[in-house]
Formats: C-alpha cells, structure tokens, sequence
C-alpha cells in the first residue's frame, strides 16, 4: 500500500460558498473528507495543514517554508509520493518553486479547485483524488513537481491559469499535458528530457516584472530600478523586442548591475535576437539582457529569485535561464 502525505495550504479548494450572498471565504470543513472512504485499503494517506491562506496571500518565503516543509516530513517518515493542495491564483508560481527546489525522486503532485466545496461541480474532491492517484503511481517518479487539474498531468514549468473561471483553466500552451488520468488508470505519454534543482537556503531578493506595451518608454523600468530591485523581468513584445524609448532606461539598469531578464508577453514561442533595429532583439543581447527559454513572466520572476540566491554571475545566470 502506498503512503501519500496530503499537506494543505489553503485556495478555493478549501473554501465554501455562502449560499444567501454568493461569497466564497475560508471554511472549517476539511477537503479530504470523503476521499479517505474513496481510496480505503489502496492508499494510506496522511494530511497536515500548513497554511491557511487563499493565493493571493502567499509570497516567496511562504513557498521556501513549503519546500523545507516536504523535505523534513520526508526526511521523517518514508512518504511514497506527496501532494499539495492550493489555490489556483498563484499554483503555478509556487508548483514552479517546488519544482526548482525540492531535492526528491518521488513524485510531488500541487492540486486545487476552481469551485469551492458546496458549489454546484465542485471539482475540488475529484482533483484530490486524481493528484493523489498520480503521487502513487510509479511511473511519476523523476517527472519533478506536477500539476493535477481537470483530469490532466501538467508539468510545473509549463502549465498555466488560462481562463478566471473555467474548471480546465490550467493548461501547458504549446506543449500541452505530459499525461492523462481516468477513473482507474493514470496514462503518461511525454518524458521529461531536463530538469534542474537549485539546493537555496533563502529566498529574499527582491525581483520585478514589467509587461511592455506600444509606445512604452523608459519612466517605469526608471521608477522600478530606483526602487531598488535585485532583478528586473520584462514580458517584450513579439519575439523579444521593445520600443526605442526604453533603451536608454535598460542601459542605466544593467551598469548599476541589475540583471534584466526578457521573456515573450505571447503565450507560445521563446524569445530570439532576431531583430536589429533600435529595441529589436539584437540590440538588446548585445546591451546584456539575458534572454529566457520557454517560461511565462511570473515564472521567470520566480527562478531569477532562485538563481540570484545561487549567483549574480551574468554568464552563469543565462546558462541558467537557456
């Protein structure tokens, strides 16, 4: 039999619906309630709660307890698989983390719910349910920190809140799920071909992020250096281009030694020099801008933070972010 620690931290999965004003809040009533009877004499399942905070609520810091969190409680008693649950907010930020801090083989599964306990669908038990099916198979063992929604295995570098509502909101834009599960089965059909694991002992640098824009010039990425930032992420247009007006801006941010990093604001595709004209992608290589590989904004926020704990070595921070 399989033993699968449970550790809560909150989100709407937790939550329930006052039924006279329509208002979801923090609830008493226990997610797994029902989901010990479901999975009698196949799984031994053990839940703590760690936090009780909706997602919007949790910060950097409140991730680094998280990851400790899973490595004492495994380091204590010989868990098979571990799943988390959380609200959907920012699950991908903190599923992200995970993925990036956690030392382990064994299969760490982050779920929540789009629908609170006592609405009509909820989804939360089902998820639960299925995340824990996940942690306990075999195969999601070496696959780092997953991502179980809607009957979907996503990757945590990959998946993302897509819509505000919609119970298949998490999805992974161009690579889609690694794997599926059903009623009886968990089904993978992708591998992960890299992954990468930083062993940081804090998490306190102080890291921005700026969407771009048409016509955008440099008063914001001006404001954001004098607040004195560690980082700085910047979601460029198109392949990684920017208007002309922020140059000079850009420039100032990297000779005082903060590192810049760029992703897309598209969904789908990487960023690339492939522009030569001012505030093309070119230009900005050359100025010392490092360029990240196949990661969203917030995500990109997230593993500067991590990386600036390891070095602040521009060399070594683009290999990181390649």
């Amino acid at each position: 039999m399989k033993r699968i620690l449970v550790i809560h931290t909150g989100g709407t999965i937790s939550m329930q619906e006052d039924k006279e004003t329509g208002e979801v809040n923090t609830s008493s009533r226990h997610p797994l309630e029902e989901i010990s009877t479901v999975l009698k004499g196949r799984v031994e399942i053990e839940d703590d709660i760690l936090f009780y905070l909706p997602s919007p609520h949790i910060r950097p810091d409140h991730m680094l307890k998280l990851g400790r969190y899973v490595h004492e409680k495994m380091a204590e008693r010989n868990y098979d698989g571990v799943v988390i649950t959380h609200g959907t907010d920012t699950l991908e930020e903190t599923a992200y983390f995970l993925d990036l801090f956690l030392q382990t083989r064994k299969p760490v599964v982050v779920t929540g719910a789009m629908r609170s306990s006592n609405e009509i669908g909820s989804d939360g038990l089902y998820n639960l349910l299925s995340a824990v099916r996940v942690a306990s198979c075999d195969e999601a063992l070496d696959k780092g920190v997953l991502v179980v929604m809607n009957d979907e295995i996503h990757t945590a570098k990959n998946v993302t809140k897509t819509s505000t509502s919609n119970v298949a909101t998490f999805q992974s834009p161009q690579y889609g799920p690694i794997g599926i599960t059903t009623k009886t089965d968990v089904f993978f059909h992708h591998k992960m071909t890299r992954h990468e694991s930083y062993p940081i002992q804090r998490i306190g640098k102080r890291v921005s992020l700026i969407k771009a824009y048409a016509g955008m010039d440099g008063d914001l990425i001006d404001a954001v250096r004098e607040s004195s930032v560690d980082g700085l992420i910047i979601e460029a247009l198109g392949q990684g281009n920017l208007p002309p007006e922020t140059m000079e801006a850009l420039k100032k941010t990297i000779q005082e030694g903060i590192p810049v990093v760029l992703v897309s604001r598209c969904y789908q595709g990487t960023v690339q020099d492939t522009y030569g004209y001012p505030g093309g992608g070119r230009q900005l290589r050359d100025m010392g801008i490092i360029f990240a590989n196949g990661v969203t904004g917030p995500k990109a926020r997230i593993k500067l933070m991590v990386a600036l704990e390891m070095t602040t070595n521009r060399t070594e921070l683009e290999h990181m972010f390649s």
